[in-house]
């Protein structure tokens, strides 16, 4: 199969972190917020296997922030989601859909409150900075946005609690999922979560001071040999496995929340203001069209660059494969796929061309653990 390597320019940036896993042996990267993300380190089945029993450090600088702060700030993050905040608390996070004025999805970010007049809008893989300036702008809203200088380094994995209390200290663990707090390190205050896109466990760290990152970054790795520390990224199958939804693939700016089971985030019954509000009433009341399902299919392998159709027994186009990956814990291909009404029922069988061969399979539930 023959390679190729991403040319860099200053349009595509690398993170602070870079040089390190170069040297550690990073063998693929996509692009992501218009930074290098880490895609592989060798093989994806044996990261995968090694996230699951041990931790890893990733470089997810390219989850970069977009910071809401002044007197409007929270007027203008509620407005972009349909999530209600009116209830949120500093030192806590919250995934949030955000929405355009026709209901349909922008982004699913982890938004932060630091302050009462400030946030940080931790992205997905969109333009979500603009679209913010845009609606301030429209609405007069007296707030200041910027992408501030954060770089994350994210500590995955079952050990990845014994990793950083050997850091931190005990009071690391006594952090709650979701929430985040401030840890020194060599004299230096570090805002760190507990979350993570994986579902093994895990914290992010939020970088603000380069050097000390970078510091860290190291140190991580010189203390954790005893818990088989190694360098690694977001698992392709690992995050299918647990229907940690990703957008672009999974789903874009042409589905609403509805569709992408995002229902316990959306909020009509009560007075807060958000954009596609309206819009997501009456999709509410008709009811949706389409709908994010599992599909597992009786194949070995699956090679997916873009979407492929599912047919039912009949051959009618019934959905598109979204994202896919050969499961060791299934022993067999599993996948993300938007079917169409009313072909979502649990256990229909579908098939799909699959790396040439065609394949069957069935549609099920998410997660599919």
């Amino acid at each position: 199969m023959k390679q190729y390597s991403i040319a860099k320019s200053r349009r595509l940036r690398s993170t602070p972190y870079t040089s390190r896993i170069e040297k550690q042996g990073v063998t693929a990267y996509t692009v992501y917020n218009h930074m290098l993300l880490p895609a592989a380190f060798g093989s994806i089945e044996d990261s995968y296997e090694h996230l699951k029993k041990d931790v890893q450090v990733w470089d997810v600088a390219a989850e970069r922030q977009v910071e809401i702060q002044g007197k409007d700030s929270a007027k203008l993050v509620q407005l972009m989601t349909c999530r209600d905040l009116s209830k949120s608390k500093i030192g806590r996070c919250y995934y949030c859909p955000i929405i355009d004025v026709s209901g349909n999805l922008v982004n699913d970010p982890v938004i932060l409150k630091l302050a009462e007049d400030k946030w940080w809008i931790s992205i997905a893989d969109s333009d979500v900075i603009f679209f913010a300036k845009g609606l301030a702008s429209g609405y007069k809203f007296d707030v200041k946005i910027i992408e501030p200088v954060v770089d994350i380094i994210a500590v995955q994995g079952p050990k990845s609690f014994d990793l950083m209390e050997k850091v931190f200290g005990k009071i690391i663990k006594e952090l709650k999922f979701f929430g985040f707090s401030y840890f020194d390190f060599e004299g230096v205050k570090h805002l760190i979560a507990r979350s993570g896109w994986s579902k093994q466990g895990g914290f992010e760290v939020y970088v603000q001071d380069t050097q000390s990152g970078q510091r860290l970054y190291d140190h991580l790795f010189e203390i954790g040999k005893e818990f088989n520390v190694k360098p690694g990224c977001p698992n392709l199958i690992e995050r299918i496995e647990s229907g940690l939804l990703s957008y672009g693939n999974d789903f874009d700016n042409n589905d609403n929340p509805f569709e992408c089971g995002f229902d316990q985030y959306v909020s009509l019954d009560n007075e807060i203001n958000f954009l596609g509000k309206e819009n997501l009433k009456k999709v509410k009341l008709n009811g949706i069209k389409k709908k994010l399902m599992g599909i597992k299919f009786e194949a070995k392998e699956v090679s997916l660059s873009g979407s492929l159709d599912l047919k039912d027994e009949n051959n009618n186009i019934i959905g598109e494969l979204r994202s896919a990956c050969y499961s060791p814990h299934f022993e067999k291909v599993i996948g993300i796929a938007m079917i169409k009404k009313p072909y979502w029922e649990v256990s229909l069988s579908v098939k799909a061309e699959i790396n040439g061969n065609i394949c069957t399979g069935n549609v099920c539930d998410l997660p599919f653990i």
